[in-house]
C-alpha cells in the first residue's frame, strides 16, 4: 500500500540500497563498456552541483533538494543499457519515488528532469532540469577516466579518455552577478587540444547553453583563462 510522506529527503535517497545498487551496477555496467566513471563520484559532484545552482538562484529550499536527488539519480538506467539511459532511468525512479510517498507535482520535476538529461535526446523543461543539465554536463575530470585493462596507448588512442584525463580542473559557477553561468576548464594541452574537447563535447555545451537559458543566465566557457563562449 503506497504510503503518503509530504517530505523524502536527500538523505533517504542517499541511505536507499535499492538506489545504490542501480548506481553501482550501471557504473559497472560502463565499465565494461569502456565509458568514464558513473558512480557515486559522479553522483555526488552532479547532486551537489545542480542544488548549488539553484540555490545561488534562490531557488525554494525544497526545489534546491529535488534537484540534489534528481542529481543523485540521474543515471540509474544505465544499470539497463546505455542507450536510452535517460528514459529508462525516469521510469525506474518513478516506480521508486512513487512508492517512497513522493507527491506527484514532486515526482514529475524529478522525473521530467532525468529524463530530459541525455544530449541525445533532452533539453530543460523545468529549472530541476536545467540545473541538472549544467552539473551533469560539466563534470569532465581526469579521475573519471578508468584504467582497468587499459595501458597509455589504450588511453591516448581513446579521444574520451584522453580529453577527460587531460582536465586538471573543472569547475561551474555563477557570477557574481548572478546573470551568467561560467565552466571553468584548465587542461594540458600537450595530452589533449582544446579543439578536442569541441570535438566530442559541443553538443553538451550546446544543451548547457540552452539550459542557461531557461535560467535566464547566459553561458560562457573559459579554457585555460580565455573565454571562448
Amino acid at each position: 500500500m503506497r504510503t503518503i510522506k509530504k517530505h523524502v529527503t536527500f538523505d533517504d535517497i542517499k541511505n536507499s540500497e535499492e538506489i545504490s545498487t542501480y548506481i553501482i551496477k550501471g557504473n559497472d555496467l560502463l565499465g565494461v563498456l569502456g565509458y568514464t566513471e558513473h558512480g557515486f563520484a559522479h553522483a555526488g559532484k552532479v547532486s551537489g552541483k545542480a542544488a548549488e545552482i539553484l540555490q545561488g538562484l534562490d531557488f525554494p529550499e525544497r526545489t534546491v533538494e529535488l534537484a540534489k536527488i534528481a542529481g543523485h539519480m540521474h543515471d540509474i538506467g544505465n544499470c539497463i543499457n546505455r542507450h536510452d539511459h535517460a528514459q529508462t532511468g525516469a521510469v525506474m525512479a518513478f516506480r521508486i519515488l512513487d512508492r517512497m510517498g513522493f507527491e506527484a507535482v514532486e515526482l514529475a520535476d524529478i522525473v521530467g528532469a532525468i529524463g530530459n538529461h541525455d544530449e541525445g535526446t533532452g533539453t530543460a523543461v523545468s529549472p530541476v532540469s536545467a540545473a541538472l543539465i549544467l552539473a551533469d554536463k560539466s563534470d569532465v575530470r581526469r579521475s573519471r577516466v578508468r584504467y582497468r585493462n587499459r595501458n597509455e596507448t589504450q588511453l591516448s588512442a581513446d579521444i574520451h579518455d584522453r580529453v577527460n584525463y587531460a582536465v586538471h580542473h573543472s569547475n561551474i559557477r555563477l557570477e557574481g552577478d548572478k546573470t551568467s553561468i561560467v565552466l571553468d576548464l584548465e587542461i594540458d594541452t600537450e595530452i589533449s587540444a582544446v579543439m578536442e574537447y569541441f570535438e566530442i563535447f559541443l553538443t553538451r555545451m550546446m544543451m548547457c547553453r540552452n539550459a542557461a537559458a531557461f535560467l535566464n543566465l547566459s553561458f560562457a566557457l573559459n579554457v585555460n583563462n580565455i573565454k571562448l563562449l
